[in-house]
């Protein structure tokens, strides 16, 4: 499943959208008020009965849940994802990952790919740098974890190495670079899975948001701070993720120095204790079991006492 080529704002407001009605993240409501050729409505309310296309500008949960809004409809409408952060990639992804009740749905079908995707790089100007090493964090873990997936091919090894190569030239800041390197990264790891930053992150967002209610977290925050944690659990574990990694001439160093970057000392300690409290919920997630280095109940012990090199 390649990637198509984005449209940029130009394309979109040109383009023959039909019945069309949006759906917009408040953090941006006003910029795409001014600039968007198409109605805002609010995602709560019932879509019109005679759409035929739906437009989503926002992070990644919103534009799943335009997906499910969009493709699950009889007969499906056309969906045009408009990224406000990278990171999630949900723009580039055939997968659907629900908030229920605080636990993760996740549904995998091609029919929710959406059918054009839209780089509008202003969007980035209101994102704090926080925000943005996060949103990093998150790119480089999808790329990462779908590179040493034991589902990846040799192709998809080989195209998700040259996207990190790409991403060690960039820095962890707000540079709009990100969107496209995000929707590559997303698209490539829909193709094979994801491992066990995503099984911690997928388990214990909604519980760190109750123990934490404070602490901003979310699924990037929580990648980003447990990504340099799970590659030295992964080197440490077994031999298959520096074997891979030389295989395809990827410098796991370097990888290593981003997560040094992406890591806070005082948000992995916030982390810790919700990681032990649930490793159990962690072993079973189906990320955690599709990740290069088999999880054992012991390997808590990792988290428990890991500290920075």
């Amino acid at each position: 499943m390649t990637i198509k080529p984005a449209w940029q704002l130009a394309d979109l407001n040109r383009s023959a959208l039909g019945r069309a009605q949006a759906w917009v993240s408040p953090s941006v409501l006003e910029q795409v008020k001014r600039q968007l050729n198409a109605p805002i409505v609010d995602p709560s309310a019932p879509l019109a009965d005679n759409l035929e296309t739906l437009i989503v500008v926002g992070g990644g949960s919103l534009i799943d849940r335009a997906k499910v809004a969009a493709k699950d409809r009889h007969p499906p409408l056309r969906l045009i994802a408009v990224p406000s952060l990278w990171g999630s990639g949900a723009e580039a992804s055939p997968i659907v990952v629900l908030d229920c009740g605080g636990t993760k749905e996740i549904r995998v079908d091609p029919k929710y790919l959406p059918d054009e995707r839209v780089i509008w790089p202003e969007l980035a100007a209101s994102i704090t740098p926080r925000q943005a090493r996060h949103a990093c964090g998150d790119c480089w873990g999808h790329a990462l974890e779908g590179f040493l997936s034991p589902l990846a091919d040799a192709a998809l090894r080989e195209e998700l190495a040259a996207l990190m190569r790409q991403m060690l030239d960039l820095p962890l800041v707000g540079d709009p670079r990100w969107f496209d390197m995000s929707a590559r990264a997303c698209n490539g790891q829909s193709r094979s899975s994801v491992g066990l930053m995503h099984g911690i992150a997928h388990t214990i967002e909604g519980p760190l948001r109750v123990a934490d209610p404070e602490g901003g977290w979310g699924h990037a925050a929580i990648i980003a701070n447990v990504f340099l944690p799970v590659l030295d659990f992964d080197r440490r574990t077994s031999t298959r993720c520096d074997e891979v990694a030389n295989e395809y001439d990827l410098d796991l160093a370097a990888i290593g120095a981003v997560g040094q970057s992406l890591f806070a000392v005082e948000a992995y300690d916030r982390l810790r204790p919700v990681i032990v409290e649930h490793w159990k919920r962690i072993l079973r997630d189906p990320c955690t079991r599709t990740n290069c280095a088999l999880v054992r109940p012991n390997h808590v012990d990792h988290f428990l006492t890991w500290s920075r090199p």
